[in-house]
Order: C-alpha cells, then structure tokens, then sequence
C-alpha cells in the first residue's frame, strides 16, 4: 500500500487537472453518503468528534473500480498539548476486491479539493474578467483557494482578511513570496472585489447583502455546521444560490439553514447544486450584474476523485 504524503499531494494534484477530476465525478455520480459523525468523550478537556466520509464508484465504469473513506478526528484539546485539533487520513481501496491501494495525507487532500471546488463553481458563476479577490480567513483552506482562484482567473488582486491582523499578514507575506499578488486587507468589506472567499469558522454574518456590489461572486466555505455562518441572510435572498449538493447544504451549511428559519428563503431558493452545473443542467451566471453564491460543505466524492487522481488512477 502506498503512503502518499502532502507534499507528493501538492505535486499531483495540480489545480486544472484536479479541477478536472472534480468535474467529471460531478458530472457521473458516484455513492457518498452524508458523512457520518461520532462523539469522542476526551479524559481531559471538550469533546473531541470522529468523522467518517466513505465514497465509492458505481460498478461498470471502465478501469478499476474505487472505495474511499476519509477518517477525521477533531480535537480541540490538542491546542494544549502542542498538536493541530484536526488530524485526517484518507484509505483509498479497490472496490472489487478491497484490496487497500494508498494512504494519503487528509488535511492536504482536503484543502486542496476544497478549493478546487470552489473555482470549478466559479468558473460557471463567477466573471470571467474577475481581478480583485478577497479572501476572509488565513487558515489552509484559505491558502489553498487564494492559491486555486490566482491559478484559474485573472487575478490582480488578493487580499487577505482575518479577525487576527498578525495571521492575515503573514499569509500574504507566505503568498506573495511565492508569486501571488497577495495584500493584507484591512476589514472583510467586500466592496469593490470581483470574487469574495470566505473559510473562517465564524458564528457570525462576515459579508453582508447590503453592501456586496452587483456582479459579485461570493464562495460560502468555512461555515460547515448549522450554527456557523459567515453571510447573512439578505445576501442569499438576493443572489443565484448554487450549493456542492443539496443534501449536504440544507441539512449542515449554517448559512443556507439559519437563511431558512429566518424567512429570507426556502428550500425552492436553491438554484441549483454543482453536480447540476456540470451537467449543463443550469447555466450558472446569465448576467454581468448578477450577484452568485456557492455554498459549499464537503462532499465525500471530491476526495474520491482527488484520491485517484493523487494515486494515478
């Protein structure tokens, strides 16, 4: 069994073809069930939680068939012990036989098909002459979609934003130094910015309908539980709302569920998932000063498709 780790992943899963691969199990299928979470009572400290995201290729395709299961154990204890609270494996097996094939790195294979998944959405709801970004948060996700948006659009722009001024400036110093045209900005404002990424684990609404000017592309990540939510509800009732899946969106996506118990919208309000952009199914954004939101929470069928691309097919 291989162990592929995350720098073999940086190299192999490139931004087009990753973006690729994420496209094509949009648009064939693939089963994922919702991902599965366990309590995990700690001796010492909060409660830590076992996720389990299992995904698997429908029988008939050519080629080997492929099972996946993404193991994520979150603990927040760990900040005390000196260790990151979030550690994460990926098992890719042979569906046929289960025969295991590779153990790759999670938190990598993660925040890479995070944001590739964010700017294949983009590429259908987003402006394709987009140039300012602004990203909110200053994490992994968020160094790997300033990263995959500067790759797939015209970007002239990327500033950086986080509740922590410190965090924000050394991420933009990590970026530019490696070519991006990386800023620390100075409030979440999302005035005057072509795509807005958000991948923060705020309770509270960051980007506001009111002030998010015709044309924009918003890219909902960070809010993945339904308490959490980094938009308020104005900004759905006024945009396209395109979630990963609508299974996953309506029933964990703090944004599009808190939306909901307010009134703003209904569950009608969801244009489209993106399994239904890849399709040609829904034609994405129809117009220039049309404001777009994807809202996304993880689908287990994204890490399939990075895994076995990671692993060479």
């Amino acid at each position: 069994m291989r162990q592929i780790g995350a720098e073999e992943l940086r190299r192999a899963l490139a931004w087009p073809a990753l973006e690729a691969a994420l496209e094509r199990i949009f648009r064939e299928g693939c089963e994922a069930p919702l991902r599965h979470r366990h309590a995990l009572p700690q001796a010492e400290g909060p409660e830590g939680t076992l996720l389990l995201m299992p995904a698997w290729e429908r029988p008939g395709g050519a080629g080997r068939q492929h099972s996946g299961v993404k193991i994520v154990h979150v603990l927040p204890a760990n900040g005390a012990r000196g260790l990151p609270a979030v550690h994460a494996s990926y098992l890719l097996s042979d569906a046929a036989t289960g025969e295991p094939l590779a153990l790759l790195d999670g938190g990598e294979l993660t925040d890479r098909r995070t944001a590739a998944a964010s700017t294949l959405a983009g590429r259908f709801l987003a402006r394709p002459d987009s140039r300012r970004l602004l990203v909110l948060g200053s994490g992994r996700v968020a160094a790997a979609l300033a990263e995959a948006w500067c790759d797939r659009f015209p970007i002239t722009e990327a500033a950086i934003w986080s509740r922590n001024p410190d965090h924000a400036a050394a991420l933009a110093v990590r970026l530019a130094a490696h070519g991006l045209p990386a800023r620390a900005a100075a409030s979440p404002d999302p005035r005057g910015f072509d795509i807005v990424s958000a991948a923060t684990l705020s309770e509270t609404p960051l980007v506001r309908g009111a002030e998010v000017d015709p044309g924009t592309h918003v890219d909902l990540v960070g809010a993945f539980r339904p308490a959490m939510r980094e938009s308020d509800a104005a900004l759905l009732a006024r945009a396209t709302l395109v979630l990963d899946t609508r299974a996953g969106g309506l029933a964990e996506a703090g944004d599009v569920v808190q939306a909901i118990a307010e009134g703003a919208i209904t569950e009608a309000s969801v244009a489209a998932e993106l399994a239904e952009l890849c399709r040609s199914a829904h034609p994405g954004r129809r117009r220039e000063d049309e404001v777009t939101v994807f809202k996304s929470v993880g689908w287990a069928g994204e890490d399939l498709a990075a895994a076995i691309l990671a692993f060479g097919g």
